[in-house]
């Protein structure tokens, strides 16, 4: 029996993995957060074997706490992850339990495996961090479509979130923290740097009407150029359902630029509050699309995509299934390996499959036109 603590258990991402593994016979949950109520009354719900406790990430008596708990592994899902340091993978080292995150923080996620690989190999423990769309399931993504590829030149990648997908107040302060700054991008072999949220541009789909997407800063573009020889350009972009709010990102991002919005990030709870109002102009379908182009096996040119669409507002289970895989992996005794990661390369895309399929959720694999240099 492994015991797990999700901290953030009762938040918008933690509230979902805890239903998922609450079933799982060989996993004991723990519902964890600040407030013990709260925490209690969501475990409630659960049934099993799972329970709420009080735990507060950034107390410096962490590790001793998880260490009383008895934790096995820990699910860390309160961000925002961009400004976070590692005290709370530290901690659950010292604890000597396995953790996993869901972070999308550039710096947090690419840094960590120098940062924490002694600690965690010292402890005979595995710490896994971005365990999420991004790069967990996009890095499973490009691995399956260029399976067998002779080189990867290209790889473009555009998030779709449904207009009435709950949204969490810390992941749009996350998203906001870059909103106008300048973001590091690969291209055309050389690395330049681009505002962020600024400049959208047009992304087809292939169940959703076309939108507008603008550069996010995510570990991929940092990532996917060191793990995939060759590669020549790695885009990741957004694109909100809502042509006005996206419009609003880029003149936010504008306004930034020019000095004078300097901290963006400091709208998310008025945004955050005012964010429904935009809800009546859109629907409860989002999705994601991935395009890689490059030589294939017999020495084409070739650009596959891989397209998701998920309808009935259950986009936000797309993140959490990452992190649920791999518990439920820990759990099985499948061991993963030892030390700190960045979560790509550790899962292939069939491992999602049921997930996708438990939401309904319709993937299509497209071969696409090569488009001229």
């Amino acid at each position: 029996m492994m015991k797990t603590l999700v901290l953030g258990g009762y938040g918008n991402f933690g509230a979902r993995i805890c239903r998922a593994l609450a079933p799982s016979p060989d996993i004991e949950l723990l519902v964890g957060g600040r407030d013990l109520e709260r925490a209690t009354a969501f475990a409630q719900t659960l049934g099993g074997r799972a329970r709420g406790v009080r735990v507060d990430a950034q107390s410096p008596d962490l590790a001793q706490g998880l260490g009383y708990l008895g934790v096995d592994l820990v699910i860390h899902t309160a961000g925002p992850f961009q400004n976070q340091d590692y005290r709370v993978p530290q901690a659950v080292a010292a604890a000597g339990a396995h953790y996993i995150d869901l972070a999308d923080g550039r710096r947090f996620v690419c840094d960590f495996p120098a940062a924490l690989d002694a600690a965690f190999r010292n402890a005979g423990r595995t710490a896994v961090a971005g365990a999420s769309t991004v790069p967990a399931l996009s890095s499973a993504v490009v691995d399956h479509l260029a399976a067998g590829w002779q080189g990867i030149h290209g790889i473009d990648i555009c998030i779709a979130p449904a207009q009435g997908a709950p949204r969490g107040e810390a992941t749009l302060a996350g998203v906001l923290a870059y909103c106008g700054e300048p973001i590091r991008v690969w291209q055309n072999g050389q690395w330049t740097e681009q505002p962020g949220w600024a400049n959208p541009v047009k992304v087809q789909f292939a169940r959703m009407k076309p939108r507008r997407g603008a550069l996010c800063d995510i570990p991929d573009l940092e990532l996917f150029p060191a793990r995939y020889a060759g590669v020549q350009s790695v885009m990741f972009r957004a694109a909100l359902e809502v042509g006005l709010a996206q419009r609003a990102f880029a003149f936010m991002a504008f306004m930034h630029r020019v000095g004078l919005l300097p901290a963006p990030q400091k709208l998310a709870p008025l945004l955050h509050s005012t964010g429904r109002v935009f809800d009546a102009l859109g629907t409860a379908l989002g999705g994601m699309v991935v395009r890689v182009t490059g030589t294939d096996a017999q020495g084409r040119a070739a650009r596959h995509a891989w397209h998701i669409a998920s309808d009935d507002n259950h986009g936000p289970e797309i993140p959490c299934m990452a992190a649920i895989l791999l518990a439920r992996r820990l759990a099985c005794g499948d061991a993963l390996p030892t030390g700190a990661h960045a979560c790509a390369g550790l899962l292939a895309l069939p491992e999602f499959e049921p997930e996708f399929a438990r939401w309904g959720m319709v993937t299509d694999l497209i071969d696409e036109a090569v488009p001229a240099p």
